[in-house]
């Protein structure tokens, strides 16, 4: 007696299912995206945006959530909005006027940009080194919203200095070399009084306890699978922004949010299974494509719930004059 039609088709979707799971694996493997140039970010980006699967499946907020604290079970895309809300208001974004410039530098598709303008009222510039993103944060702008996106360097703003009221920038820090130069970019553009609001991923501070082999292999993985340079640690941060060569009033100052945004990681894999249409619409190549981020998403859970990665937020205001410290020649 023959098998079931069920058990028989059960049993070929169990089959294609692991061998596109290995062929992801595979992919995981043998296909690194290492970070080269700030061009390897863009192009990489540019692939993400063009095919909309990272949009169908994550929304408009292509980072982290915030899941309260302690952190509970939330809605994924709601929990990357509060996010953008609980920074906000952490960084001091909420006390400034209605109108005061934003430039919200590796802004992806807009989706903190949007929400910045529509909830506390401020005029949003946002960039990108990838032109997909700010092609596609163009188009998912509505007209009344005081938000504009450009494409542009990080490292080289095309802003005048002490031009803008604020600077935000969340999880741009780990596709960026050098670190030090974008501090000093990012501190150069702020007004007199300006603040400035950044969230990072950042690898443990490894004084006095170097890593283990099995935290190296690790912290390799999570650089040559997407486009990262080496990571900094939050004490790094904090020594690049007091570096930055300005006056500062106020830090900076750092705090890490690693718990409240631990859940991400597995949500970022559920998301699938909550939506599957959002990658299979994609036909079998978005579902590789997804399976091949799988691993590196479980690498990132395991590296953040351990303390290897830390989820990093700093906060630092100007001082009210455009006097520099002594012997600062920028």
């Amino acid at each position: 007696m023959g098998l079931q039609p069920w058990v028989r088709t059960l049993g070929i979707c169990a089959f294609v299912a692991l061998a596109l799971l290995m062929l992801g694996l595979w992919l995981w493997y043998r296909a690194p995206r290492s970070y080269r140039s700030g061009k390897s970010v863009a192009n990489a980006y540019d692939d993400w945006t063009r095919d909309g699967l990272l949009e169908d499946l994550w929304g408009e907020h292509i980072h982290l959530g915030h899941y309260g604290r302690p952190a509970g079970r939330r809605d994924f895309r709601e929990a990357k909005a509060d996010l953008v809300r609980e920074l906000a208001r952490w960084g001091g974004l909420d006390q400034l006027p209605r109108g005061a410039t934003v430039l919200d530098v590796g802004c992806g598709i807009g989706g903190s940009s949007r929400l910045l303008a529509r909830e506390f009222g401020l005029r949003v510039i946002g960039i990108s080194i990838s032109p997909g993103q700010i092609e596609r944060a163009r188009s998912l702008t509505p007209a009344d919203l005081d938000c504009r996106f450009e494409v542009m360097d990080a490292l080289d703003l095309t802003l005048d200095d002490a031009s803008v009221d604020a600077v935000w920038t969340v999880e741009a820090a780990p596709h960026i070399a050098d670190k030090q130069r974008f501090a000093a970019e990012l501190v150069r553009v702020l007004r007199p009084g300006g603040r400035l609001v950044a969230a990072d991923w950042n690898r443990r501070d490894d004084q006095g306890r170097p890593f283990s082999p099995l935290e190296a292999w690790v912290l390799e993985q999570l650089q040559v699978q997407w486009a990262h340079p080496p990571f900094a640690s939050i004490r790094d941060v904090c020594r690049d922004l007091e570096q930055a060569g300005r006056a500062l009033a106020r830090g900076p100052e750092a705090g890490d949010w690693s718990r409240e945004t631990l859940p991400s990681w597995p949500d970022s894999i559920l998301e699938g299974v909550r939506r599957p249409m959002a990658v299979l619409s994609h036909g079998p190549g978005g579902l590789i494509k997804g399976l091949r981020e799988i691993p590196t998403i479980l690498l990132m859970w395991w590296a953040f719930g351990t303390g290897l990665m830390q989820f990093g937020v700093f906060r630092l205001q100007r001082a009210a004059t455009n006097r520099s410290p002594a012997g600062d020649q920028s």
